[in-house]
């Protein structure tokens, strides 16, 4: 295993190929969040495995449930995981870890068959599928700064996201048209029996397989980092890391440390929690909004979320060539005012036809938001502390992450009608939008308090 020093990765890229094999790590992972999370698995679990589930609580409020303990789970052990990946240099190995025991989980998912009794297995396998899936990606995006230079890092970024869109998008055809389309009692090209949900738990197999495979470039091209010399995260961390609670002390002396050294940080993780959150209900609830207000087929929802993938990938491409040229900031604010056009746009057309049109142009502005987030942060981390910094991303992102779905409800439900869920969703992107403005938009590390 190659070794290379926390300060050394700084300014200096590995090469294309450790670019590729960092990018297609976003390409496997679409296999959870495309297939898994938001399109198939979760799906299958809420209308055929939870049918006939007896009580008062529906099986969309138990994933919910579900979901939201995973959160909770990545929003306390985020940022000391980060701590450790930094501290003692084994971001791919504890990225591979991480990904195995999602991997796994997935493959299991072949064992929830089409009954309301194997509901609690699928539940369990997928929350905590989500939180290993999370947390796997602290050590992947503090690799950012690894694979790239101060002049590439917004197009690495991009060219990641884009990978993930792409991964997705593929693997969503392949089990459309292999596994799912048709009617009937056999589906798909494959001509998969749908008894017991068989092509669905195939296709848990499937996408398990895919993440396994693809995967693996990033284990074999990008190099590893040495413990870092920096003094803010000295080697006998190690020693402390053990103790849980000395953990915890330690991560609050190093956020009240940020807070002094570079508010303009904490300033930007608190914005970016905000509308990300508010990124991620757009896909969340895309779905349910298509059938239930503009009257699209529940066999289109799946083509939709293939051509959201697509032109937000397009999106996240361009949005990184701008992100390098002009700064993270006004690529992020940019994407942020046309969704929120595109948002209100929503709000006053109706049909399957005005939905493809502001729909697609909403998603195409996802893609760029989400990854001038991420280049943002990798631009600004301190030498040696990525990881630490994107545990705190990612704890952040938890903590609000019942924004988004909470005031999607509260419309849905004051109003009657499922069209006013997009006010919602509009109020979290415009929160973010004005926390990001105050932000100084500057992408190097400071050396003095601001």
């Amino acid at each position: 295993m190659t070794e290379v020093s926390g300060e050394g990765t700084i300014g200096r890229a590995a090469g294309r190929g450790a670019v590729l094999a960092w990018g297609f790590w976003d390409w496997a992972g679409a296999a959870f969040n495309a297939v898994i999370l938001t399109f198939v698995f979760s799906v299958y679990l809420t209308d055929k495995v939870g049918e006939g589930l007896p009580g008062g609580i529906s099986a969309s409020a138990w994933l919910g449930w579900a979901l939201g303990a995973a959160g909770l789970v990545v929003a306390v052990t985020a940022p000391v995981a980060g701590q450790w990946f930094d501290a003692s240099a084994k971001r791919k190995l504890s990225l591979g870890m991480l990904s195995t025991v999602t991997v796994v989980l997935m493959a299991a998912m072949f064992f929830v068959h089409e009954n309301y009794h194997y509901l609690w297995l699928g539940l369990a396998l997928l929350g905590v599928a989500s939180a290993a899936f999370e947390l796997a990606q602290v050590p992947y995006y503090a690799m950012l700064r690894q694979v790239s230079t101060p002049a590439t890092v917004g197009r690495v970024s991009g060219f990641g996201w884009s990978m993930g869109y792409f991964g997705g998008i593929l693997l969503l055809l392949i089990c459309y048209f292999g596994f799912i389309s048709g009617k009937g009692d056999m589906r798909g090209l494959l001509g998969v029996p749908t008894d017991d949900g068989l092509n669905i738990r195939l296709v848990a197999v499937l996408a398990a397989v895919w993440f396994a495979g693809f995967a693996v470039p990033l284990f074999m091209f990008v190099p590893e980092v040495e413990r870092t010399a920096d003094p803010a995260v000295p080697a006998g961390r190690l020693r402390w890391l053990r103790a849980v609670g000395e953990s915890y002390r330690g991560l609050w002396r190093d956020i009240r440390e940020l807070w002094v050294v570079d508010r303009r940080t904490v300033g930007f993780l608190v914005a970016s929690a905000v509308f990300r959150d508010g990124l991620a209900g757009v896909f969340t609830f895309g779905a349910i909004l298509a059938v239930r207000v503009y009257g699209i087929a529940d066999s289109d929802v799946l083509l939709f979320g293939i051509a959201a993938n697509v032109v937000a990938a397009l999106g996240a491409l361009v949005g990184g060539r701008f992100d390098d040229r002009i700064g993270p900031k006004p690529v992020i604010v940019a994407a942020l005012v046309a969704m929120i056009v595109c948002g209100l746009m929503l709000l006053v057309v109706s049909g399957p036809l005005m939905f493809w049109i502001f729909g697609l142009l909403l998603t195409v502005f996802v893609g760029p938001a989400q990854a001038s987030a991420r280049s943002f942060l990798a631009r600004v981390a301190p030498p040696g502390r990525e990881g630490q910094m994107f545990g705190l991303y990612a704890t952040t992102g938890r903590a609000v992450s019942f924004l988004a779905p909470t005031l999607f409800g509260f419309f849905v439900w004051a109003s009657g009608t499922e069209r006013a869920g997009i006010v919602g969703l509009l109020l979290v992107l415009i929160a973010g939008l004005v926390l990001l403005l105050p932000v100084n938009g500057a992408t190097t590390h400071p050396s003095r308090p601001r």
